[in-house]
């Protein structure tokens, strides 16, 4: 009963306490030896009350078929099941049914399979968000959002999520109102962004522990640079402690001592909610005390600046005193410096001993002592079973510690653990990032070429010339005619240039340089066609109102999407409409390159969660994941040639009169005036709905300052009246719906 406790709630404040007991401990892990032995062939036993089992190290949750049973009802007995497709498609293509009912009968199987996929990650998601997430540590609520806070610094992520729908399920959680899900569109890892740097340094206090990290990923190597001044401050052995509250106490009473030796004191918690309890704790007994974490960051330097006035406490998460030096007055320096009390030790050696760095600096005098307890996350998960032995066979009272050499090694052995197995985790993640950025290097440089146009012309004879050689090949291997000339005429609108009988005796490689040829021509000829349509417009504007615009807006269509094209007015009339054409062709590659690269990163992340399964075969995820997203990069390439030219073959500049044009041009400017009336700034991005798909329209170029994305701005509702002050990036959503208008800036 106990195991099965701790495999459905590790984090259960009742059952962390227990296990503090004598003995206890013990017996939990005699209980996991046994349910673990032979490959865990005894823990479907455990698991079979349980509704779900939480796997805590690994920050993992699961499902037991009894919650699924639980959670699907009387109704429908799969509803948590996802169906085989191997074995599903096999048997819709064993039916004596019509091509076209198979057909059918296949995307509802997809569809069935989508829904159910997206239940169970959602579940999941939910799951997590109760059970491994605590408000106040993992995260906290600011103004009704759910903010991230840094577990090693504990300041607040401004502008983070977390992805995969968590952050929506936290919102659920907490009754706030639910964001939309964000989409990637660009990502990268910190090791792989800090490479693209030709040199690299750095310098911190703590890097030696993770010297060989440095040097794997980087091949940088750490020197210690010995201190300025001798160090003498005194860190003392780690205080033992059975339990928290044990702890807590303890490091009141010496926090209540070192404040009658009218010695300043640093108090460092690894989370939102231990400060805030210490806090409590502190005004019971009436000890005047500063509080400083992730909700009360704004005065951190102020806060700092006096922690080190003689009898003044400051209780901090981690995130204390980082590039503000704690002064100390002669008093301080005769009572003994500044005293360090860590409440809790972190998974990371670094993050204890930046703590430890508070004090002793530049030869100041100074102390720093840790408090642990059995009870804390640490010594839970990665902590010795000798510890906990030993404390039973002791015999320890209420209140009693330890404090040893050995115990403080062991701790430090727990930690060295942890770091390995984050380095670990790390450095799998750069393995699969690195087949990415391989990928990511490529569309890069496309897209580059697409948004400076220096090598456009090259990259869309190279689109012309695969796709060519796509189709060939696609189709040569079974001779499928009618098939060729449907993409064919897809992709460029040109009919085949061969018969059908040419198709299939002429070998492949003459049928993709005939077919490039013609395709080619084709498309010069198209260009052509498209400038000299669009000359009369823009020399009309030109000659006219010249003086008056210096970019306009063009729509292109395809008969089914409508691009709107930014030109420079002068440049295109002096090159005959030449230069609208090249920037068609920059803005559809562009945009199309954006859409499918954002498709593709969703691709790869569900890849990357897919490949997890092959330890089960024995084999390795990172290799399948190399062949799978080689395959799928393969085809996202070959989709992004086909729709660019698919488009740059069909797009056409709608006709027009010079009347409409004038027209529409009235039109906007009077929309433009208006919106400028109410913003009241000139800084303000207007953006208007087109009212027709064929027209020329004025872009307003900006000649004031821009302003910030984090500035903060004042903004009125429109239909309220109701006034507030927010930043402008969450101003700018609000106000393109027209729900709201800019005032000022703050």
């Amino acid at each position: 009963m106990l195991y099965r406790v701790f495999r459905g709630l590790p984090k259960n404040k009742a059952l962390i306490k227990f296990l503090s007991q004598e003995g206890i401990k013990q017996l939990l892990q005699k209980t996991e030896n046994f349910y673990m032995q032979d490959n865990n062939r005894e823990m479907p036993k455990i698991d079979e009350e349980l509704l779900f089992v939480i796997e805590e190290k690994n920050n993992s949750i699961d499902l037991t078929d009894k919650g699924i049973a639980h959670l699907s009802g009387d109704n429908e007995d799969h509803f948590f099941v996802l169906p085989d497709m191997g074995i599903e498609v096999g048997k819709i293509d064993s039916k004596d049914i019509s091509a076209e009912d198979k057909a059918r009968e296949k995307e509802e199987l997809y569809r069935d399979f989508s829904i159910k996929s997206e239940r169970i990650h959602t579940m999941n998601q939910l799951l997590k968000a109760y059970t491994l997430f605590e408000k106040d540590v993992e995260y906290v609520i600011i103004e009704d959002q759910i903010k991230i806070v840094d577990e090693q610094t504990g300041r607040v992520m401004d502008g983070r999520r977390y992805s995969d729908g968590l952050h929506q399920a936290l919102e659920a959680k907490e009754n706030v109102k639910i964001e939309a899900a964000t989409q990637t569109f660009a990502t990268i890892t910190l090791q792989n962004y800090f490479r693209m740097y030709r040199k690299l340094s750095g310098m911190t206090g703590t890097a030696i522990t993770e010297a060989g990290e440095f040097w794997e990923i980087y091949k940088l190597d750490v020197v210690e640079i010995p201190t300025n001044m001798p160090l003498i401050r005194d860190d003392r052995e780690d205080l033992i402690y059975k339990t928290k509250r044990e702890k807590y106490n303890a490091v009141i009473d010496e926090i209540n001592n070192l404040v009658n030796q009218q010695r300043p004191v640093l108090v460092g918690t690894t989370s939102v909610e231990i400060s805030e309890l210490l806090s409590k704790m502190l005004s019971i007994r009436k000890i005047q005390h500063n509080v400083l974490n992730a909700k009360l960051h704004k005065k951190e330097a102020d806060i700092v600046e006096s922690a080190g006035n003689p009898g003044v406490v400051t209780i901090a998460t981690n995130m204390a005193g980082r590039g503000t030096d704690i002064k100390l007055s002669d008093e301080v320096k005769k009572a003994g410096g500044l005293a360090i009390i860590g409440t809790e030790r972190h998974d990371s050696r670094r993050v204890d001993r930046q703590l430890r760095g508070r004090a002793g600096r530049q030869g100041d005098p100074g102390s720093s002592q840790f408090y642990v307890s059995l009870e804390d996350n640490l010594m839970r998960l990665f902590g010795s079973d000798r510890i906990a032995k030993m404390m039973d066979k002791m015999g320890l009272k209420e209140g009693e510690v330890i404090q040893h050499s050995m115990i403080s090694k062991s701790i430090e052995r727990a930690q060295k653990k942890v770091e390995e197995n984050n380095f670990g985790i790390r450095k799998r993640l750069l393995e699969y990032d690195d087949i990415m950025n391989a990928q990511r290097e490529v569309i890069y440089k496309r897209r580059r070429h697409a948004l400076y146009g220096e090598r456009l012309q090259v990259d869309i004879v190279n689109m012309i010339y695969d796709t060519c050689d796509s189709i060939v090949l696609g189709n040569k291997a079974t001779n499928d005619y009618s098939n060729f000339e449907f993409e064919l005429i897809r992709f460029s609108s040109t009919t085949s240039p061969f018969t059908k009988e040419e198709f299939e005796t002429k070998e492949e490689q003459e049928l993709v340089e005939e077919l490039f040829k013609v395709v080619y021509e084709h498309y010069q000829s198209k260009i052509e066609r498209s400038a000299v349509a669009a000359y009369p417009v823009i020399k009309d504007v030109y000659e006219k109102q010249g003086d008056r615009y210096e970019r306009i807006v063009v729509p292109f269509t395809d008969g089914i999407k409508t691009l709107q094209v930014v030109t420079n007015l002068k440049d295109a009339y002096e090159s005959q409409g030449q230069q609208l054409v090249e920037d068609f062709e920059k803005n559809i590659t562009l945009a199309i390159i954006d859409d499918t690269w954002k498709d593709h990163l969703r691709k790869m992340d569900d890849l990357k969660q897919s490949v997890q399964n092959a330890t089960y075969e024995q084999k390795d995820p990172l290799l399948i994941y190399k062949f799978e997203a080689f395959e799928l990069f393969k085809q996202m390439l070959d989709k992004v040639n086909k729709e660019v030219l698919s488009f740059l073959f069909k797009g056409e500049l709608p006709s027009q009169s010079p009347q409409q044009v004038s027209q529409a041009r009235e039109q906007k400017k009077e929309k433009v005036q208006l919106s400028k009336a109410e913003f009241n700034s000139p800084t303000q991005d207007v953006q208007t709905n087109q009212t027709q798909a064929q027209q020329v329209t004025e872009t307003i170029v900006r000649t004031e300052r821009k302003i910030g994305r984090n500035e903060r701005v004042n903004i009125k509702n429109i239909a309220t009246g109701e006034s507030k002050t927010v930043k402008y990036k969450q101003a700018i959503p609000l106000i393109e719906k027209g729900q709201w208008v800019l005032i000022s800036e703050d």
